[in-house]
């Protein structure tokens, strides 16, 4: 048995050996990343529609009617570009045994940001190829590093911004675990230290630009010791360049707890955290502002940029009949989001505020989800009336 056992650890070791490889060379390239690209010195700005699965075309077709709608006067000088891109679906990601299809990869890479619908993807036991996610090999592919995911509510005092790590921990790896024996699985994290780096910089220099008394550092650093616990020390590093910003230190199950209390969650403000913590901690926080269906998400890297709705692609609702009465409103305030990030500032806060006129002051645009509420176009139609009306 000692033998067998001493085989089965020298098969998983070369695995181990290749994914280490692999991301020594990802830490060392992440030293070379570019200069952030400046949108407005640009001829034209590609913004690519990736409609995804389930509900996704729906929603993501409705976006693009209001980007254009928005966006018209820029569109008709040639400035902004809008290119519809097909085969993000889970029926061509299988066929070609993709995670994104290689002619894909290169539409999504001619544009400098994309707006994207959510995707499906494969869980273990679904009996079809085990692809990784999407959304992982996007970001990687594209080097995606912040997900920058903003959650307000006034009336409860609420004004948060995370900053998740998107292209390290528990998910880089995702689909590279080891199967070891029949009793035995074993998954990888992964943090190193440029880019634990750029993710906290970003945070805390969003802190100092905006006015954010206080950054929030989230790890299980405790029992999670080598890889939460670099990301600690590295965001402390980090933290000790800007004096005048509060820093304070969580761990994810305190937060998630205090993130409902209502004595203690306004203090928080901007908060930077490993990758599977910031991916299940923000769609609690968005729970706060109406739930998941209203809030976007920005994936942001130094040379391509991200947005997306942040839920699933509701395969429950296409089954039952009702993807027409899918709510757009969490991709719609990820195009407010691309819009402020390519600097079109004004169109970010008109289309910001139109979409807070339709979601609270309007009864007849509530979005249910089900016969009795909006449909997504009607959303979308009374959405750009209250751009016309300037509300």
């Amino acid at each position: 048995m000692e033998n067998d056992y001493s085989n089965i650890a020298k098969q998983a070791a070369i695995k181990f050996e290749k994914l280490l490889i692999s991301q020594l060379e990802r830490a060392e390239k992440i030293k070379t990343s570019q200069q952030p690209i400046d949108y407005l010195s640009l001829p034209t700005i590609r913004i690519g529609i990736c409609g995804g699965d389930g509900i996704g075309p729906i929603i993501s077709a409705e976006a693009e009617s209001v980007l254009r709608y928005l966006l018209s006067s820029q569109i008709a000088s040639g400035k902004v570009e809008l290119v519809t891109i097909e085969g993000l679906t889970i029926e061509n990601r299988i066929a070609c045994g993709q995670s994104i299809p290689d002619g894909v990869l290169d539409e999504i890479k001619s544009c400098h940001v994309i707006l994207k619908g959510p995707t499906t993807t494969p869980q273990a036991g679904d009996g079809i190829l085990n692809l990784e996610s999407a959304n992982v090999r996007m970001r990687k592919e594209l080097d995606l590093y912040a997900n920058v995911r903003p959650v307000k509510s006034e009336s409860q005092g609420i004004d948060w911004t995370f900053f998740r790590e998107n292209t390290e921990g528990a998910y880089t790896l995702g689909s590279e675990g080891i199967d070891v024996t029949e009793d035995l699985a074993i998954d990888f994290a992964v943090t190193t230290n440029p880019g634990t780096e750029r993710i906290a910089r970003l945070a805390y220099s969003f802190a100092e630009r905006e006015g954010k008394e206080r950054v929030s550092i989230v790890t299980k650093a405790n029992v999670v010791k080598a890889t939460d616990g670099k990301f600690l020390n590295i965001c402390r590093q980090v933290a000790s360049e800007y004096p005048h910003i509060q820093t304070d230190e969580w761990y994810i199950d305190i937060l998630a707890a205090k993130l409902i209390d209502e004595k203690r969650r306004t203090s928080f403000k901007v908060l930077v955290l490993p990758n599977l913590y910031g991916d299940i901690i923000t769609d609690e926080a968005a729970e706060f502002q109406g739930g998941v269906g209203t809030a976007g998400s920005a994936n942001i890297g130094d040379r391509y940029a991200m947005f997306e709705a942040i839920h699933g692609s509701a395969p429950r609702m296409v089954a039952e009949g009702r993807q027409q009465y899918a709510d757009p409103s969490s991709i719609l305030r990820a195009a407010a989001m691309l819009c402020s990030h390519i600097g079109f500032l004004e169109e970010s806060g008109k289309l910001n505020s139109a979409l807070d006129y339709c979601m609270n002051e309007l009864p007849e645009a509530i979005v249910t989800g089900r016969p009795g509420g909006a449909t997504c176009s009607e959303f979308g139609a009374y959405l750009k009336q209250a751009l016309a009306q300037g509300r």
